[in-house]
């Protein structure tokens, strides 16, 4: 495919390696960065990247502080929040889901429609979503802990429960179900009903943003070009280095998570169809902030502004490759 950029973008004689490190093993959720180094929009800008997988016993924010990194992704804004508590000299700097994928998944003979539908049910919830997401249930929606049973990425329980319900992620989970069960599941997203968190940050050290500001634009907007032709043209290349490094991944399953990123607006909605994808906004921040100190989540004493910059988002990189309507 033919790579479309800014016109700021050009390839110097001399690239800046980057090195980004990943927070899980190669999936379609991190697809726009794999199409741009793929299909050398990195390169376009300047960059010769290389990208580090993480796992389940990688830690990526310790490579990062410690230099091993120049970029990694933090899961969320309570990450984020949580360095700030601790802190962890890092920032975020973009926003590539506009929308946090935490779903619950249930069998359509529960006949869930809303949120408040799952509360008679058998919840399965992981030990990390039990004090975070779950207290916004709890302080928002009145739900109880009654009903929790720990969720450890063993769909067996939840199949084995109709009147169940099994946490999970709204480009991934859905898909197993489908396959192994050979139905197809409700999915009730909880970013519907107002758990505003941003998701999948670009996050760097704060000397990094200070010391080398145009260094962190460059791989801020190859990145967001890189999630327009992920999204919207023709993605083989990304995917193809996808199942490279990571074998386990299919076609069938890249599929379904584009098909889902793009149904349910986790990249491209809201303030990103004006400012373009990465956008972030002081209000959402301080929304979501006030939201987890209510919830228990967050300390009050938190200075959440700390925790991001809009220095290098919000400024409309790539509308013009997003199709029109």
């Amino acid at each position: 495919m033919s790579v479309l950029m800014p016109a700021r973008a050009q390839t110097p004689q001399k690239l800046d390696k980057v090195t980004f490190g990943t927070n899980w093993l190669a999936e379609g959720e991190q697809g726009g960065f794999f199409q741009a180094l793929a299909d050398g929009t990195y390169k376009a800008y300047g960059l010769d990247v290389t990208i580090v997988p993480g796992g389940p016993n990688v830690n990526n924010r310790i490579l990062l502080v410690s230099k091993k990194l120049d970029f990694d992704i933090a899961a969320n804004n309570l990450q984020s929040l949580d360095a700030v508590a601790n802190k962890v000299p890092v920032v975020a700097v973009a926003a590539m889901f506009q929308k946090d994928p935490q779903v619950f998944i249930a069998h359509p003979e529960s006949r869930v429609k809303t949120l408040d539908d799952l509360k008679p049910l058998t919840l399965f919830v992981s030990k990390e979503g039990m004090p975070t997401y779950f207290q916004w249930l709890k302080s928002e929606h009145g739900f109880s802990e009654d009903r929790v049973k720990p969720y450890t990425s063993n769909a067996l329980p939840f199949l084995a429960n109709r009147n169940s319900a099994m946490q999970g992620y709204v480009t991934s989970e859905p898909f197993a179900i489908e396959q192994k069960a050979k139905f197809k599941p409700t999915v009730i997203l909880l970013a519907d009903y107002g758990f505003n968190a941003y998701s999948t940050f670009i996050e760097t050290r704060a000397d990094l943003v200070e010391d080398k500001p145009d260094l962190v634009q460059r791989f801020v907007d190859a990145s967001i070009i890189g999630w327009y032709h992920y999204l919207y043209g023709d993605n083989k290349a990304g995917n193809a280095l996808i199942k490279k490094m990571n074998p386990d991944m299919t076609d069938a399953i890249l599929d379904y998570s584009v098909a889902r990123m793009k149904e349910y607006g986790i990249v491209d909605s809201g303030d990103t169809l004006k400012n373009g994808i990465g956008a972030m906004s002081d209000a959402r921040m301080e929304d979501f902030f006030s939201t987890m100190v209510h919830a228990g989540v967050v300390k009050r004493e938190v200075d959440f502004r700390k925790a991001y910059t809009l220095r290098f988002v919000n400024k409309g990189v790539g509308l013009d490759l997003r199709p029109a309507k």
